[in-house]
């Protein structure tokens, strides 16, 4: 079926990611590269907001530095996997409960020189962590609350970069530049009238393509969900716990 005009504002959706939590899980019980590497991305994308848990229980940047260096290295290498319990099959439960078992019992065997024989596993901007680190709230919020907050935020900090690369993809970028403000509470300050005066197009086919940049978010927030968790049906209770993080 050909699109209509209305369509043709928004790009194709991009084909869905394979690289899944469940696949790491299905693996755990044999030497398999691609779980490896399937960890390996998770770890790298959701480095930040455990070096936040790792800070806020009190340790300087170059020490919290080194310590998530350590517990990746250690997590990528060993098979801390193979422990996962049906209560941390979400990557996020998983994640924290295994820094803290880390943290409690393991930094005495796993000084900073001997991270990955000397190589970085996963690439830390150190200088992008604590100036992140810096704009965090100070208040009194404990490391487990700070660590969801972060985890959620990086959860649709992903969701909007990759709904970007789509329109990126489409030669669309200044058009999503124009539409993205309708995905936050600040789509008060923009209105299809003056995104329609700014692009180009009838007022009506804005409206239609908010419509659907909206559900097109939704999708890929469930998509990215979906990697880091282990069942399909707990999909939804993680969409859930995210809206309940960030509204507290």
């Amino acid at each position: 079926m050909r699109p209509s005009p209305a369509d043709s504002t928004l790009p194709c959706n991009a084909s869905f990611r394979t690289t899944h939590w469940s696949a790491v899980l299905a693996a755990r019980e044999k030497d398999s590269s691609q779980a490896q590497r399937a960890l390996a991305e998770l770890c790298q994308t959701y480095w930040y907001p455990l070096y936040v848990y790792i800070r806020r229980r009190g340790n300087g940047p170059g020490e919290a530095e080194d310590l998530t260096q350590s517990f990746f290295a250690r997590l990528l290498e060993k098979n801390y996997v193979g422990d996962v319990t049906p209560g941390m099959g979400r990557f996020r439960s998983f994640l924290l409960a295994a820094v803290k078992h880390f943290l409690a019992n393991e930094w005495d065997h796993a000084q900073a020189q001997k991270r990955g024989g000397g190589k970085a596993i996963v690439s830390l901007d150190d200088k992008e962590a604590e100036t992140r680190y810096q704009f965090e709230p100070v208040d009194n919020v404990t490391p487990e609350t700070l660590f969801e907050r972060k985890w959620a935020v990086t959860v649709l900090e992903q969701v909007l970069a990759r709904l970007r690369e789509e329109f990126v993809a489409s030669e669309k970028a200044e058009l999503f530049d124009e539409l993205k403000v309708f995905l936050s509470a600040d789509q008060a300050t923009r209105s299809y009238a003056s995104v329609a005066a700014r692009t180009g197009l009838k007022e009506g086919t804005v409206k239609v393509a908010v419509h659907r940049l909206r559900r097109r978010y939704g999708e890929l927030l469930r998509e990215e969900i979906a990697n880091t968790v282990h069942e399909p049906h707990e999909v939804e209770d993680e969409v859930r716990h995210l809206i309940t993080v960030l509204s507290q």
